[in-house]
């Protein structure tokens, strides 16, 4: 036993210490008890004297090492601070009881050591009533990197996460009703970084309550559980991301559109730094969209390459139909040393090249993608971008297929409309039509004036519901039908209905909206059947009015319709428009605002009928959704 001042020296100290030491009285006196046990490894020691004038009771102890004999020796040594206090109520001293440790201490010294050495794991004990807190068996690494110098609860939880401080304070004051405690929460080291813990104690009862127990640093576990989660959510979003495209690739109507998802919506998914894609044609492939000039292109091929030249990359995938992974500059350099020049100037490190498939495995181009460094594309990313390089194949076949149609249908319906109308002193006549840009559509939009008996003029706007050839092939019949009708029929009415049963008894689905008139040149009446179509404009050089005629049913909807009749006027100056929906209507543009809209355009230019049809045109209020035809007659020999 001995007895030691604050500092550590000792003051006096028993026979029975001084045989155990090998050291006499005036080898002791005065000197630290930590370093007289052990020169070399005091700390234990030091820490249990200072948890001794903390007030920490007497059954806290250590095993502290001892040299005995030139031989270092495991004790355990109890500690407790003297009784009496010195100036400021601080005790004067410490008393420290060696003994020989108990066979089982020392196998849980061990034990704890082995546990704790290299782990991350400390063994820890909180005294419930003082709140002192400190590790069993001395200190571990994992209790300096946590608490450092702290020693109180209060310093400890200082460092806890704000959102799990009172989660952890209200455990502990669990336990002060005698309950275990087990806890995970964030903590912030002595050095400020956070940590993820799990805390687990058993509580032991006595004079003085405590809790034993373990604490893990579980930072890695749940930063690896963040991280795959963080995985699966990205994978996730890049699910829905490719459903998107996917989606947008079947909706696409131009090959712009198609090469374009390509390059620039789905290159991002794999991490490149850029796309291109090279289309054959003609047995040469041609960059879709064209580069801009400082771009270099695939692999250096800004313009036209020979699709066969199964020397450069893109050639050989389009020969094999094979796609080509690099993941280095020498990896393509060694199978296609041609590309040399092209690797000066860009700073690309790994390509995919892949063949862009249509029916029966036809190669209809290639798609490549670079990184800016060395990629792996895994066996995941390499079969996704095989499917979408399929899906772009069928999305450019359905593509070019429409255009066919649509060039077809086009030169159709340019020449079912009449090549020139016919011409009348009394009248200025103008008409246009202009097909929709909205993908591949051709509707079956139309517009004729026809020539009747008794200085009489047929005016017709129509739209056939549908597109493509088979609306342009109506639209041809619908015109003839009316101008058989019109040279047979006084009444329009009459002319109206009688095309609607024509079209009714065809037995195909094919119906339109339309709007006839006949005008008497003598005295400008007008005389209108109206079979869903959007009103007439009438407009003078100050105003402009709706002209809205009783309207019957789209034709070929029902054979037994009838259309009646609305009589009106047009004046001499007097400027007409018929026009299809296209003009005024849209799902963004209602029919009341595209009238209001053209009616205004309409009066500033009704003088000049020429220009308004071109100012019209070119305004296109509801856009170019649909096909748009437009007849604008004016009366001559106003002011």
């Amino acid at each position: 036993m001995v007895v030691a001042d604050r500092a550590g020296g000792v003051t006096l100290a028993n026979h029975a210490f001084t045989e155990f030491t090998g050291r006499t009285q005036d080898e002791v006196l005065g000197r630290p008890w930590p370093e007289v046990c052990d020169r070399a490894d005091p700390e234990s020691a030091w820490k249990l004297h200072r948890a001794a004038l903390g007030g920490a009771p007497v059954h806290q102890r250590a095993l502290v090492s001892a040299d005995y004999g030139g031989v270092s020796h495991r004790i355990v040594a109890e500690a407790r601070a003297l009784p009496g206090t010195g100036p400021e109520g601080k005790p004067d001293g410490v008393v420290v009881v060696f003994r020989e440790p108990l066979r089982e201490e020392e196998t849980l010294r061990v034990i704890s050591e082995l546990r704790t050495e290299n782990a991350d794991t400390a063994l820890w004990t909180l005294d419930l009533r003082s709140g002192r807190l400190q590790e069993l068996f001395g200190p571990s690494p994992l209790g300096r990197l946590l608490a450092g110098d702290a020693r109180g609860l209060d310093e400890l939880l200082a460092r806890v996460h704000r959102d799990d401080i009172a989660r952890v304070r209200d455990a502990i004051e669990a336990s002060h009703q005698g309950r275990d405690y087990e806890q995970r929460f964030r903590m912030f080291d002595h050095v400020g970084d956070e940590r993820s813990l799990h805390a687990r104690a058993r509580y032991i009862h006595g004079d003085h309550p405590r809790l034993v127990g373990t604490i893990d640093d579980v930072t890695e576990h749940v930063q690896l559980i963040r991280r795959l989660a963080d995985r699966r959510r990205i994978e996730a979003a890049q699910g829905r991301q490719v459903t998107d495209l996917a989606a947008k690739l079947v909706s696409a109507t131009t090959v712009e559109e198609v090469t374009g998802l390509l390059t620039d919506e789905f290159a991002p998914i794999f991490g490149g730094a850029g796309a291109a894609v090279m289309l054959v044609e003609e047995g040469s492939l041609r960059p879709s969209p064209a580069p801009p000039e400082e771009d270099a292109g695939p692999m250096g091929l800004a313009e036209e390459h020979d699709a066969s030249d199964i020397a450069h990359p893109v050639g050989a995938v389009v020969s094999d139909r094979q796609p080509r992974f690099f993941e280095s500059r020498g990896e393509i350099l060694e199978r296609f040393p041609g590309v040399a020049e092209f690797l000066h100037r860009t700073s690309a490190q790994s390509w995919a090249t892949i063949p862009i498939f249509g029916d029966r495995r036809v190669a209809l181009g290639v798609w490549q993608v670079s990184w800016g460094e060395p990629h792996h594309a895994t066996p995941d990313e390499r079969a996704l971008m095989l499917t979408l390089a399929g899906l772009a194949g069928q999305a450019l076949q359905r593509v070019r297929r429409q255009q066919e149609e649509l060039q077809l249908a086009d030169a159709i319906q340019r020449r079912m409309l009449p090549p020139q109308i016919a011409r009348f002193d009394e009248l200025s006549i103008a008409v246009r039509y202009l097909p929709a840009r909205a993908g591949w559509r051709v509707c079956g939009d139309f517009y004729d004036v026809i020539r009747l008996p008794g200085r009489r003029v047929g005016l017709v706007v129509g739209d056939v519901q549908g597109h493509g050839v088979e609306a342009a092939a109506a639209m041809g019949q619908i015109r003839v039908a009316f101008r058989a009708y019109a040279s047979n029929q006084v009444d329009p009415g009459a002319v109206v209905a009688e095309t609607n049963r024509l079209l009714s008894e065809t037995g195909e689905i094919v119906f339109a909206t339309c709007g006839y008139l006949v005008l008497d040149l003598d005295n400008g009446e007008m005389q209108a059947a109206w079979a869903g179509q959007p009103p007439a404009v009438i407009a003078t050089a100050d105003s402009y009015d709706l002209w809205e005629p009783e309207t019957g049913p789209p034709v070929g909807v029902d054979s037994d319709s009838k259309y009646p009749v609305t009589t009106r006027r047009l004046r001499a100056g007097d400027t007409l428009l018929m026009c299809s929906d296209g003009l005024v209507e849209s799902s963004g543009m209602p029919m009341d605002e595209g009238l209001r809209i053209v009616g205004e355009n309409l009066r500033g230019r009704a003088e000049d009928v020429e220009g308004a049809a071109a100012s019209l045109i070119g305004l296109t209020p509801a856009g170019r959704g649909d096909d748009i035809a437009l007849l604008i007659v004016r009366m001559n020999g106003g002011g």
